[in-house]
């Protein structure tokens, strides 16, 4: 999907709602219909949102938008992003409401740009950036932790990713989430997520874990062990209760276990 038609799609989207809302027209001038591309619009409604210390917002402005030219990467993750919540968010038809309110969505658009700047050793930057997203957002994420694209991380409220935490494509991601390490190892010591897991709210994966490919883990599991693709597990330790349906259960969404059926291997991991 390439930027210029989530532009576009962006822009008809806020002319509709403008036309029909007076309230919110000068809002929608602001942070879209004055903008001159998805990066620049990004830049202004995330410096608005951040700009709750001592550093000013046009400050912040012009740092997301060096980012955001820096990086096309960084806009393709952006698109694909917003991707994934309208299309597997029940609560979105389109691209606009997560754009201007959804926090998941803007924490992680704001995560990549400390990505950005981590990457290009400006990692006290980075890292300040990291505390503005924790205050504002509720959502803890290091900016050396690598994110693909596609993530859905939905409400995203008490989120946490440690330092060395890699999460792959096409995620899901409830609220209360922690991918964090045990407490005692240094090093590589967080969890790996790969492609098209789902992870229910609540979960807490710690250490350097593997989560594999198609899994999904259940609201409330504390997995300390890794966990085979194509799988479900669930409880405190987590163990797996059957094998999933879908390759990948991100895009589904679906948290229930009618989608099921008996793993081979016979239940723990």
């Amino acid at each position: 999907m390439s930027e210029s038609f989530v532009w576009k799609s962006l822009l008809e989207e806020a002319r509709s709602v403008a036309s029909r809302e007076r309230i919110l027209s000068k809002v929608l001038t602001e942070y879209v219909l004055e903008r001159d591309s998805l990066g620049d619009a990004l830049s202004w409604r995330l410096s608005s949102r951040l700009a709750k210390g001592s550093v000013p917002e046009t400050d912040l402005r012009e740092l997301f938008k060096e980012c955001h030219l820096g990086s096309d990467e960084l806009l393709e993750c952006v698109e694909r992003d917003l991707e994934a919540v309208r299309e597997r968010d029940p609560a979105c038809d389109g691209f606009l409401s997560p754009f201007l309110y959804f926090k998941g969505f803007q924490a992680l658009c704001a995560y990549r740009a400390g990505h950005y700047l981590w990457k290009n050793d400006r990692r006290d930057l980075a890292l300040y950036l990291q505390s503005l997203i924790a205050v504002v957002y509720s959502v803890d994420i290091h900016p050396a932790a690598v994110i693909g694209k596609g993530i859905l991380l939905d409400h995203a409220t008490g989120f946490v990713a440690g330092e060395t935490t890699v999460i792959e494509d096409d995620v899901s991601i409830l609220h209360e989430v922690t991918l964090g390490g045990t407490g005692k190892d240094r090093g590589d010591r967080h969890p790996k997520i790969r492609s098209g897991v789902l992870i229910g709210a609540g979960a807490k994966i710690l250490g350097n874990v593997e989560v594999g490919e198609g899994a999904r883990v259940g609201a409330s599991s504390v997995v300390l062990a890794d966990v085979p693709p194509h799988v479900s597990v669930a409880g405190v330790p987590s163990k797996v209760i059957g094998k999933v349906m879908e390759d990948s259960p991100s895009l589904a969404m679906d948290h229930s276990l009618q989608n099921l059926r008996e793993y081979e291997s016979g239940g723990g991991i």
